[in-house]
């Protein structure tokens, strides 16, 4: 009755003014990159006072968190909000369809099949089970629909005889995930008649004419450009390999001391990881501060603390730990789908080393890292030399010019040359003592106070 008053008003204040109807699409699959657009287009349909919201649905589901996040919004919308189940709403699409105010669908359309699986495809545990029956059925009473039939669309080991319809108890013979071990899913005939779903209607054009909205101007949502990265960053393999990446940067830094582009690259991939999956509710504040507190003390067993102690180790534990957290979903899990997480984290770290180790074999042999580290002769007139002829340097001081850590450049009898520091990481501007030529290896110590 709710419903059907708040619809009514909403048609008699949209008479005096050009009506509006927002057009949403729900295709595909249903991931964390959907609810940021889905939110975006209510509150501008709100904006503009639309006479509804029609979500345009077809789809085989997808990700329950992701779907939650969607069916709050719209049970949130302060507009009419319609379901046009353009073919199919299953499983996370059912959900989303349950929280609309009114379901319209095609002929041969179906809508149910919402069990619970984890990552690898398999049922989910019983508390992950319970959870969506739940959902549904607190999703399906708020719209006053049979909260059987939608148990019934998530637990297989449901099953009844009768249902209440519009307070009439009414026998049932045609469904069949009535029966224990059989999930259900309703055709659009068996949606009209258990009340699941309003009318049928073939087009847009005709849903608009069933609702009185023929003339209305229709105003069609598209993901923009920030929605369609976000969704692009938290694809399950791109996440993935920026938080793999990233951490690997970091600790590739850690083989050399100072701040360098690995360690650069590294914090650039974390950012984007970490910022989409806020932007998206995959990560926490908690989650972000464990990653970014990890971060921290790398830094500083990188920049202050010469070696790799205490701060190294535990940040290292914390990123880790972090990056487990990111791929734990926001509701309630089965332990089966916290060890594919844990799992999913070990591959992705084996799988980033080894791609690591391939790119660095063929970095080495171009010309560029040949040039980047064995440098030669550049030119007289810029100071450049080669070490061929240095074995005279040998013993000599200088000064260095950049950091060393290990490799860089330092000033030698005013030719400045590319050399490796003994062990220590040696700053820029520190006088240095030449030990060792050999070939094209240059071999530098950095000069105590009493030398």
């Amino acid at each position: 009755m709710k419903n059907r008053i708040l619809f009514t008003l909403m048609f008699i204040t949209s008479l005096g003014q050009a009506q509006v109807v927002y057009k949403v699409p729900i295709h595909d699959t249903i991931d964390l990159g959907l609810p940021p657009f889905i939110e975006r287009s209510i509150q501008m349909a709100e904006a503009d006072s639309a006479a509804a919201i029609i979500f345009d649905i077809d789809t085989f589901g997808g990700r329950l968190d992701a779907a939650t996040q969607i069916k709050d919004a719209i049970l949130s919308a302060k507009i009419p909000t319609i379901a046009f189940i353009n073919r199919r709403a299953i499983s996370a699409g059912a959900l989303i369809s349950l929280s609309c105010e009114k379901i319209f669908m095609t002929s041969g359309a179906t809508i149910g099949a919402a069990t619970a699986v984890d990552m690898s495809g398999k049922k989910g545990s019983e508390k992950v089970i319970s959870y969506m029956r739940e959902e549904m059925a607190a999703t399906a009473e708020s719209r006053n629909r049979n909260v059987d039939i939608a148990k019934g669309m998530v637990d297989e080991e449901l099953s009844f005889t009768h249902l209440m319809i519009d307070g009439d108890s009414i026998e049932v013979q045609d469904l069949e995930g009535r029966k224990e071990g059989k999930l259900i899913t309703l055709t659009t005939e068996l949606s009209l008649k258990y009340k699941i779903a309003n009318e049928e209607q073939e087009t847009f054009d005709e849903l608009l004419i069933s609702l009185g909205l023929e003339g209305a101007k229709i105003i069609s949502t598209d993901e923009n450009w920030s929605e369609a990265f976000v969704r692009f960053l938290t694809n399950p393999v791109v996440a993935s390999l920026l938080t793999t990446f990233g951490f690997l940067g970091i600790l590739f830094e850690l083989q050399s001391p100072g701040w360098g582009i690995p360690g650069s690259f590294g914090l650039v991939c974390l950012a984007l990881s970490l910022g989409a999956s806020f932007i998206a509710r995959l990560a926490t504040m908690t989650d972000i501060l464990i990653i970014l507190a990890g971060v921290a003390l790398l830094i500083l067993e990188i920049i202050v603390i010469p070696g790799f102690g205490v701060a190294g180790i535990g940040g290292i534990v914390l990123i880790l730990w972090g990056l487990y957290e990111l791929l734990l979903p926001d509701i309630p899990i089965g332990p089966e789908v916290e060890a594919m997480a844990l799992w999913g984290l070990i591959i992705g770290i084996i799988g980033a080393l080894i791609g690591l180790v391939l790119l660095f074999k063929m970095m080495t042999k171009t010309t560029f890292w040949q040039k980047l580290t064995s440098p030669g002769v550049e030119g007289a007139e810029a100071g450049y030399s080669t070490s061929v002829g240095w074995e005279n340097l040998v013993g000599r001081e200088g000064e260095s010019q950049s950091d060393l850590r290990p490799s860089g450049w330092v000033n030698v009898d005013g030719q400045r040359v590319f050399v490796v520091s003994e062990g220590d990481f040696i700053e820029k501007n520190c006088k240095v003592k030449v030990l060792s030529v050999d070939g094209n290896r240059v071999v530098v110590r950095k000069l105590n106070s009493k030398e």
